[in-house]
């Protein structure tokens, strides 16, 4: 029986961080060993912001190097960049002429980028929706694993899918987001605004590149309080999320420790040190990310196999992708 497609894609856009990492590249390396997966760099989506080219060229290599530090095995899974594949922008092309103004326009992703950005409000924004599934059907994936912001854009990919079948013939099965398995784990960021960004609030946000004394310096400015006025005490976002990190970076008699000191604390009997805490965190957090952020830089530096690797998934990516718009062509135009 032949494994299940996955797919998904990430914006070279920014550095990853721990958000990144706990709430997508660690399911992808467990992804890998029970699906058919296709990861991507989205280089092509990241260009309706309109970045610089030379620095984006640099950041997918720097992408590409950070998942495969993370656990990515490029022989178990293809991992490609977008522009490399040139059937997804073909397929593109064909999904635009299924896909309306009026449905575009209502998207929440769309509308947000017309409020922040109104003076770039190019073409390539109203159809990020259609490229998006593009990208999910050249692969005729099953299985996307979005949160829940991009929910909205898997349900338009289904409906250019299911308008395509309607018209053309059974060509696409339907993709549906996917979860892994188990609760997702949500990283705030350390100031309590929000979560960890690729790009904005950069000294509340953990990277994988950080340095060791940068690690230090964020988590102990990280928002805490006075301590709890009675025992047992529901925990503020802020201070739930650092037991958050220490839940998934130290030792269980660590994190157990904290977790009794919070707990046995009142008014007038604070028995939980912040600071002593966020030091732990700190060292904690150090010996998590500095093996990923040592490997990745490694890998930048080999250009060479770093070519090999970028030039190997897009001959696995290219493969598959015109198996799928020879479908796309014969049904289309006979």
């Amino acid at each position: 029986m032949s494994k299940e497609v996955v797919l998904s894609g990430i914006r070279p856009t920014g550095f990853l961080h721990l958000g990144n990492y706990f709430g997508a590249m660690r399911n992808y390396v467990r992804m890998q060993n029970d699906y058919h997966c296709y990861f991507f760099v989205a280089n092509w989506h990241s260009l309706t912001t309109h970045p610089d080219t030379k620095a984006l060229k640099q950041a997918v290599k720097r992408v590409i190097a950070e998942n495969i530090a993370c656990g990515l095995d490029t022989e178990k899974a293809v991992f490609y960049v977008q522009s490399d594949v040139p059937e997804i922008a073909e397929l593109y092309l064909n999904l635009n002429m299924l896909a309306y103004k009026g449905e575009l326009e209502k998207t929440t992703t769309f509308k947000d980028k017309v409020r922040t950005q109104p003076d770039n409000v190019n073409a390539g924004l109203l159809t990020y929706p259609v490229l998006q599934a593009a990208d999910i059907l050249i692969h005729r994936a099953v299985k996307v694993p979005v949160g829940k912001d991009q929910e909205q854009n898997l349900e338009m990919a289904r409906n250019f899918a299911q308008r395509f079948n309607h018209r053309y013939g059974d060509i696409f099965p339907m993709p549906y987001a996917f979860n892994y398995g188990g609760e997702l784990v949500k990283i705030l960021s350390l100031d309590g605004n929000g979560k960890m960004s690729k790009s904005e609030n950069q000294m509340a946000t953990l990277y994988l590149a950080d340095e060791d004394d940068i690690i230090r310096k964020k988590i102990l400015k990280a928002k805490t309080d006075s301590g709890p006025t009675e025992t047992n005490s529901v925990k503020p976002d802020y201070i739930d999320n650092l037991f958050t990190l220490m839940k998934l970076t130290s030792t269980e008699d660590v994190v157990k420790k904290y977790e009794d000191d919070f707990n046995n604390s009142s008014a007038g009997n604070c028995i939980i040190r912040y600071g002593d805490m966020k030091k732990q965190l700190a060292e904690d957090m150090i010996n998590f990310i500095k093996p990923i952020r040592e490997k990745a830089a490694e890998l930048q530096k080999n250009t060479d196999l770093l070519d090999k690797i970028i030039k190997q998934g897009a001959d696995k990516a290219r493969a598959s992708a015109s198996a799928t718009i020879e479908l796309v062509r014969k049904a289309v135009l006979g």
